[in-house]
This record gives C-alpha cells, structure tokens and sequence, in this order.
C-alpha cells in the first residue's frame, strides 16, 4: 500500500463547514502546538507534543507512516478561500491490512462541529472503497464517553470491552468495530 495519497473532503452541512482530510505538512507544526495546549486533548492522546521542534518531529512521523504504508494520518481542516484553512482535527488509519485500527482527535476551538464524526465517515468510507479493507476497529477508553458517541454515530458497534493493560492502559477499553459491506 505504499506511495498512497489522499486528500478527502466532506461537504458543508447547516451550520458546519466543509472539512478537507490531507497528509499533514510541515506548516502544520505551529498549529499543532496550539491545538495541544488544550488539556483535555493531552489526557486522550499519547503524542508528545509540547513545543515547535516536538510537534515537527511528530509531523514527520505522521509523513514516515504514509511512506512506510503504516499508518494514513490525516489533519482536518476547515478550508480558507487562500488555499489555507484552520487545523481542527486528525484521523488516522493504523496499520491497514484486511483489519485496521481507526483514531481521531478534535481541537477544541472545534468541538460541538461534529468534526469527529464527519472526518472518521470520510475516512471509513475511503479505506473501505479504495484501500479495500474488510473490517476497522475503533478503541478507546471507557471513560471517553465522547470517543463513544463518535462511535455509535459513525456506525461502529460496540464488539468488546477490553481489560485494562498497564501501565499503557491503566483503564478498560471500548472496541468499536465496523465492518465494510458488501455491494449491491
């Protein structure tokens, strides 16, 4: 699956606007800096990113996925008429193979947009429609009940719950499964 590239877009809804899904880019570490300020973000995510220099390294790992055909991470943003736009989100596809896991994070500046659902969908249908995958699992904390709700509304059923593993995983988790369905 390597040298894949994608950009995917959702369309404006009442009230929201339209999001583009693309590789992130270098230009993206400042904003990444900011959106990480927000400590709800950290206590969700296990990347550690706490400056420019931190951030870009993150970047760059994000990019090393794409090359390796590891892991498809995607910035969500609200496109500008410049050709920029605001960073309002990340979706990400891990380790794609006939299964492959999904994740996602929202900045908070962004929250209450439906962000979550409307990029994790885009991102659904893309790995189901042209990376042929049969099956995508969601995991999350119990006690991310927002991560849940993301869930339920994209389609993912609820298949397991996990036990708690620390010290990487010192609560149970969720696994959200969804699987791709047939044709026809």
């Amino acid at each position: 699956m390597n040298k894949i590239s994608a950009r995917l877009r959702t369309e404006a809804a009442e009230g929201v606007p339209a999001l583009l899904l693309r590789p992130w880019e270098p230009r993206d570490a400042p904003g990444l800096v900011e959106v990480f300020s927000d400590a709800a973000l950290r206590r969700w995510t296990s990347a550690a990113v706490h400056d420019e220099e931190s951030a870009a390294r993150w970047v760059r790992d994000q990019r090393a996925g794409w090359d390796s055909g590891r892991r498809y991470a995607f910035a969500v943003v609200e496109p500008a008429a410049d050709g920029g736009g605001t960073l309002v989100g990340h979706v990400v596809l891990k380790t794609p193979a006939a299964t492959a896991e999904v994740g996602y994070w929202t900045a908070a500046h962004a929250r209450g947009r439906a962000v979550a659902p409307r990029a994790l969908r885009a991102l659904t249908d893309w790995a189901f429609t042209e990376l042929g995958l049969q099956r995508l699992d969601l995991i999350h904390r119990t006690d991310n009940t927002a991560s849940c709700r993301v869930a339920e509304k994209t389609g993912y059923a609820l298949h397991a719950v996990l036990p708690a593993t620390p010290p990487a995983f010192p609560l149970p988790g969720h696994l959200h499964t969804r699987l791709r369905r047939p044709a026809g």
